[in-house]
């Protein structure tokens, strides 16, 4: 695998509390937000993965939130000749098609959903060494220390936490 390969990650390993059930299967637009955020990601990245979701667990345990699923992901990509992931949760209810150009180059993130980011595989031991500290473990926090930008996207993503953020996408993509 060449080195400027980039890996998509579907980062789905949440307990979905404030949605009342598995968001990842919840319908948007006849599809499932977890088919929604793969395909938008298979059409920027070389490879996808589902990470949190017995694919690719949580590192180093579950429970750790967003920073749990990309530390696994970088460490997944890192093994399998992977330079970048392009991370997004299964509640951003899929990424534009230029998400990945406006995030370039790595390291970067949305300013607003810092769980969207372009990271650069080899960060995976910067964030293991992270993990381990007793500092707040905010993606902010992870992003300042590795020197990613904040990048505001022209195409605003959404952020599904809620039934009532799940039926707004949907009036939006209805055009209501």
């Amino acid at each position: 695998m060449a080195a400027s390969m980039i890996l998509g990650a579907v980062l789905a390993g949440g307990q979905s509390s404030r949605f009342g059930s598995d968001k990842a299967l919840a319908a948007l637009g006849g599809r499932t937000l977890l088919e929604r955020a793969v395909a938008s990601l298979e059409t920027q990245c070389d490879g996808v993965i589902v990470v949190g979701r017995g694919e690719v667990p949580d590192r180093p345990c579950a429970g750790m939130g967003p920073l749990g699923g990309i530390n696994a992901a970088l460490h997944h990509a890192h093994a399998q000749g992977y330079a970048e992931v392009l991370t997004c949760g299964v509640d951003c209810g899929g990424l534009a098609p230029d998400t990945m150009a406006e995030l370039t180059p790595a390291p970067a993130y949305v300013a607003d959903q810092p769980v969207i980011g372009l990271w650069p595989a080899t960060a995976a031991t910067s964030l293991d060494a992270f993990l381990a500290t007793d500092a707040k473990h905010s993606m902010r926090a992870f992003a300042e220390m590795i020197g990613a930008r904040p990048v505001t996207l022209s195409a605003k993503t959404a952020n599904i936490n809620t039934r009532e953020d799940l039926a707004a996408a949907q009036e939006h993509i209805d055009g209501l």
